[in-house]
Parts: C-alpha cells; sequence; structure tokens
C-alpha cells in the first residue's frame, strides 16, 4: 500500500510538472510573439515620424512659396 501511495504521488507530481513546463513553453512562444510585434509597431512608429517629418517640411516649403508670392502681389500692388 505504501509504495503504490509513493508512486501515485510521484505520478501527480510528474503530472503537475508536465503541465507547468507545457505551459512555460506556451508563455515563451507568446513572448516572442510579443516582441516580434513591439519590433513591428516600433518599424511602424519611425516610419510614421520619417513621414510627418517629411511632410512638415514640404509644408514649410510651400509656405515660404506662397510667401513669396504675396511679397510679389504686395510689391506689385504697392507699384501700381
Amino acid at each position: 500500500m505504501g509504495n503504490d501511495l509513493f508512486n501515485k504521488k510521484f505520478d501527480d507530481i510528474d503530472a503537475k510538472i508536465d503541465l507547468m513546463l507545457d505551459r512555460c513553453q506556451a508563455l515563451l512562444s507568446e513572448n516572442s510573439g510579443l516582441k516580434k510585434k513591439i519590433k513591428d509597431l516600433e518599424a511602424e512608429l519611425d516610419m510614421t515620424n520619417d513621414t510627418e517629418k517629411q511632410f512638415s517640411e514640404q509644408e514649410a516649403v510651400i509656405q515660404l512659396k506662397i510667401d513669396g508670392l504675396l511679397d510679389k502681389l504686395n510689391q506689385f500692388s504697392n507699384y501700381s
């Protein structure tokens, strides 16, 4: 009877260890996926920041051109 009890306890412990190992493997896999997602999101954010920077630069160039054209119109108006 004593050996049967020990064997049952060892079987229970073995089953619980297997369950813990499976859970650890699942968490490692999930962690790996999350790390990849973070990397992808960081790359997307960098692209968005670059796009915003280019847009701001283009906006500044357009504003300078508009200001230049308005100056020419004002000079023309004052000349007439």
